[in-house]
């Protein structure tokens, strides 16, 4: 059974790390993001459904096409952060949620705050961007 969050509440520093409601708090967090973004997604379908692309000037016909491919490629990355967010909902089932892949430490609470799908501490993002800057710079 879950546990019931109270009003208000916030993860801290103070509490045990991952505790019952911090983990709640991150699930809840997590669904209501995801939902927000089905519910852009489904939005951009409905509205590309009406539009027409029968634009007789062609000024207008190529800024609508041209809107409707950014929309597109803004919808594709969020079906991409869709699938890290039910990557994450699964690491809190599984009791790995708010810790690095790659350390096994806390990766922290306001990292997770700014960044609830974070699966790096800190410190092992910034390794990962050194060697990928170092790899792209060769």
């Amino acid at each position: 059974m879950r546990p019931k969050l109270p009003l208000g509440y916030r993860p801290s520093d103070s509490e045990e790390f991952m505790n019952p409601l911090q983990l709640e708090y991150f699930r809840q967090k997590l669904l209501r993001w995801r939902a927000e973004l089905l519910s852009e997604s489904s939005e951009t379908l409905r509205r590309l459904k009406e539009e027409t692309m029968l634009e007789p000037d062609l000024a207008d016909r190529a800024s609508l096409e041209t809107d409707t491919a950014i929309e597109l490629r803004t919808r594709a990355r969020g079906h991409k952060l869709i699938a890290k967010i039910d990557a994450a909902l699964k690491r809190i089932q599984h009791g790995s949620y708010g810790y690095c892949e790659e350390t096994d430490e806390p990766i922290g609470i306001r990292r997770l705050e700014a960044r609830p799908i974070a699966t790096l501490s800190i410190e092992a993002q910034e390794r990962h961007e050194r060697l990928e800057r170092m790899h792209r710079d060769d």
